[in-house]
């Protein structure tokens, strides 16, 4: 049965059907020909999937992103990276970086960070005469830090699926955020240095005061967001729908960029987004549930208790596995169908199940940015007008950082979990 399920599903998707068809058929089809559950259950599963007060918070977060985007908060943001960090080698795309994280501390996807940020400053960059493949491969590296950093979606997905608390994973992703993001803008740094690309002049203090004073709002989105989650005003999934309403306020009142004419437009694109996803996930949780009554968890689990019982080399053979799988799926489906898997075999093996939640979504990451799925590489390859080969190719040297800083956090636990076990005792 496995092999009929997993060749069915690699021959849908490289027959070109979309991601969450081919996991709905597949499972359907290992259903009705290999098990003796009624079709019926069918649907009661996807509906039961679907009956999530967690997964609420995932069309609330997209709904965010888009009036964030809308609304200025981008724009502002980076204006002041610029401010601070555009006279320095490799200034702009240091500023890219920097505002990569702030937005990604309000959006909680990728996809829109990038095209938030990547919209300006991949053109940017390009026009002050950094290298094309420079520019596109940190703006879509530095785009990926929008599902590491609090809020993010495969981490509410990922607390949904192994039933762990989102607050811990939001609280542990801080720190290796902003860590992966300091590496990023050193690499920056280092490559601008030695290709000498020219530098913006250096503002005032006052100019970087009034840039600073325009992103005040905007920079207390993140605040609102994740200190009502820890002070437990409101859940997670109610986080998303304060961020909604903080960020129409913000938009409309306080930058009066956000009117109502761009709601329908903003609707739209959430209720396509949202739809997309929700789909994918109740077809992944389809699939994983055909995995669960064939065993095959604790199968894999005893197969990488009989390679090894050492914590580092089953953390070394997850992160393959998921670098493996990242680039042929979406963040959504991997984490929805392996979570439930490597969630037993890592709590067997000493390893904290939050830390193993960080290593998921660091792997998302590079998944993003990895092709020939990175959806990361589509959105800047839009951007830029470049062909696809070559944005792969200029992402290249990034993954490579990426996979080094995924290397620290892995092996240095207390990285992920220091926050958590400060603020949740």
């Amino acid at each position: 049965m496995i092999g009929f399920l997993f060749g069915l599903l690699f021959a849908l998707l490289f027959a070109g059907f979309s991601i969450a068809l081919s996991l709905g058929i597949s499972a359907s089809a290992a259903l009705y020909y290999f098990t003796t559950v009624p079709l019926e259950q069918i649907a009661g599963k996807i509906f039961t999937n679907l009956d999530s007060f967690p997964l609420m918070a995932v069309p609330f977060f997209i709904l965010a992103s888009n009036v964030f985007s809308v609304g200025g908060v981008a724009d502002r943001i980076i204006r002041l990276s610029t401010a601070f960090f555009g006279h320095i080698h490799g200034g702009l795309a240091i500023s890219g970086v920097a505002a990569c994280a702030l937005f990604a501390a309000v959006s909680g996807s990728s996809p829109a960070t990038v095209v938030a940020i990547g919209t300006i400053m991949i053109p940017a960059m390009i026009k002050a005469g950094y290298g094309r493949n420079y520019a596109v491969g940190s703006m879509s590296t530095a785009g990926a830090l929008g599902i590491m950093i609090p809020p993010s979606i495969p981490m509410v997905l990922y607390g949904f699926a192994t039933n762990e608390s989102v607050g811990k994973l939001f609280m542990a992703g801080v720190i290796p955020g902003l860590f992966q993001a300091a590496v990023l803008a050193l690499t920056c740094y280092v490559v601008a240095r030695r290709r000498g690309y020219a530098r913006t002049a250096a503002l005032s203090w006052g100019e970087r005061w009034r840039a600073f004073k325009e992103a005040v709002p905007s920079l207390l989105l993140p605040a609102v967001i994740i200190g009502g989650i820890y002070s437990g005003v409101f859940t997670p999934t109610e986080a998303a729908a304060v961020a909604v309403l903080v960020g129409v306020f913000v938009g409309m009142f306080v930058h009066h960029e956000l009117a109502l004419r761009d709601f329908p437009k903003i609707f739209i694109e959430t209720g396509k987004t949202s739809a997309m996803l929700m789909f994918i996930i109740t077809m992944a949780q389809l699939f994983a549930f055909v995995l669960t009554i064939e065993h095959i968890p604790q199968q894999i689990t005893e197969m990488v208790a009989g390679i090894s019982h050492e914590p580092w080399m089953i953390l070394m053979l997850i992160n393959l596995l998921l670098l493996l799988a990242g680039d042929f799926m979406d963040p959504t489906p991997i984490i929805l169908i392996m979570a439930p898997i490597f969630h037993p075999i890592a709590k067997a093996a000493g390893i904290d199940p939050i830390h193993l939640g960080i290593i998921m979504t660091m792997n998302m990451e590079i998944g993003l940015i990895t092709p020939p799925v990175g959806l990361n590489l589509y959105v800047a390859s839009g951007i830029a007008k470049m062909p696809l080969y070559t944005v792969m190719r200029a992402a290249a040297p990034w993954i490579i950082v990426q996979c080094a800083v995924l290397a620290v956090v892995t092996y240095w636990p207390d990285l992920s979990l220091f926050l958590p076990r400060l603020l949740y005792k």
